[in-house]
């Protein structure tokens, strides 16, 4: 079934470090061998064997309208004809941001660099020059990219190999990090307390690297007044939750406005990007306008920006398109709640959006502890009985699922009764 994955994989690991340029591709937290890819179509991918899936990562998100959407490639193509990269400003930066400031009420000027990482990492040295001071907060599970600073008890990935911070980054960096607890403002107090040298709080206001947790908005409004009165910035790194959650991400589903936001994965359109942005009184304090340097060749990229503003423009258009993709992850979530209650097997599910989650787990899920308390060796099992069965979840219980628009409640069905077969072999 998976014959030209094996071999491919064997062939890969001879020319790529672990046979991947991403770890948690490489399938080690749910066993066997990862499908090589050899095209998506709308709700599906299909692999190098022609095994033919529902894909609910979608690209890790991005792909809000699903594989090879027609529109998209179209204003690709349109684009790369002119020219895949120029070094130079286009008035297709300008279109883009334009759209995004108009919908985020905390972003009055941005700036586009090529990934999520790129996007935080830059985010935190700006909030370092206009703040003037050297330390950071953040919390446990939240990943953010795999800067130095930020490799300190990290999920996605890094939890999937039990190995929440890396070697090869330098104590004396991490030593400006501090950790606290999510959805727990006690332990940000304490961070506050230990230093009074915190430059800015770094959230993910809907977790999506630990599985999908999202934060209570009581604990995000405390953040917001623990910075204001320690002259600290508050950031929220929506580059999963942006577009995701809501048209205008976790900020249109709570009422508590950050300094400066982290965005990616949707205003690329499947495309590589990452951007950053804020107050204008922050976001001039970057060059060439102010002292903090940052840089990148293929930032704003034409052929990025084509795709991201294809992609923003239709969502603005059409913000009916958010309630029917959460009316189509509840019913995938209620649905495998529902089945696994009938196998005596827990599960706890959340929605936000398009954005969905499920953990094998007795309790709650409102942290990374409670996260890492979940039955991963089952939900390996589980993850590879749908493979079989022609069904993509991530590869890691630690990571978001995402509904596309061409996921249909037809194929949310068909998958719910494939998972039906699984849950009763999983407690046989």
């Amino acid at each position: 079934m998976f014959e030209k994955s094996k071999n491919a994989f064997k062939e890969a690991k001879k020319y790529i470090a672990g046979g991947v340029d991403s770890p948690v591709r490489a399938f080690k937290s749910v066993g066997g061998t990862p499908v090589f890819i050899e095209k998506g179509e709308g709700a599906f991918l299909i692999d190098i064997d022609g095994n033919r899936y529902i894909d609910y990562v979608q690209s890790w998100g991005p792909l809000i309208f699903g594989h090879a959407d027609e529109e998209t490639l179209k204003d690709i193509f349109e684009a790369a004809r002119k020219g895949v990269s120029f070094g130079a400003p286009t008035t297709l930066e300008t279109e883009l941001a334009k759209e995004i400031v108009e919908l985020f009420d905390s972003i009055d000027k941005i700036r586009f660099v090529n990934s999520g990482t790129e996007a935080v990492m830059s985010a935190i040295r700006l909030a370092r020059g206009y703040t003037k001071k050297d330390d950071i907060i953040k919390f446990e599970g939240c990943y953010h990219g795999h800067s130095d600073s930020l490799l300190v008890q990290a999920g996605s990935g890094a939890a999937t190999f039990g190995n929440p911070s890396s070697p090869g980054v330098p104590k004396d960096l991490t030593k400006h990090t501090l950790l606290a607890k999510y959805n727990n403002i006690d332990s940000v107090k304490k961070c506050f307390e230990d230093s009074k040298d915190i430059a800015c709080v770094i959230v993910e206001p809907i977790a999506g690297n630990m599985g999908l947790v999202p934060a209570n908005e009581k604990f995000l409004q405390d953040l917001r007044e623990l910075c204001d009165k320690n002259g600290a910035l508050l950031i929220f790194d929506e580059v999963m939750s942006g577009f995701r959650a809501s048209l205008k991400g976790a900020q249109g589903l709570i009422d508590v406005k950050p300094d400066l936001v982290t965005l990616g994965k949707v205003i690329g359109g499947g495309m590589p990007v990452g951007a950053f942005g804020g107050r204008d009184d922050i976001m001039d304090m970057l060059s060439p306008e102010g002292p903090v340097y940052q840089a990148g060749t293929l930032s704003g990229n034409p052929v990025a920006m084509a795709a991201g503003l294809s992609t923003i423009k239709r969502l603005k258009e059409n913000p009916s398109i958010y309630k029917t993709l959460e009316k189509r992850a509840k019913r995938l979530t209620n649905g495998l709640k529902e089945i696994a209650n009938e196998a005596n097997i827990a599960l706890q599910v959340d929605v936000r959006g398009s954005m969905f989650g499920f953990f094998f787990n007795e309790k709650e899920v409102k942290n990374f502890d409670d996260a890492k308390n979940s039955d991963t060796k089952l939900f390996a099992k589980f993850h590879q009985e749908m493979l079989k069965r022609g069904v993509y979840f991530a590869c890691s219980q630690f990571e978001t699922g995402f509904i596309s628009t061409k996921i249909d409640d037809d194929l949310i069905d068909e998958t719910l009764k494939k998972a039906k077969e699984v849950f009763k072999g999983l407690n046989g």
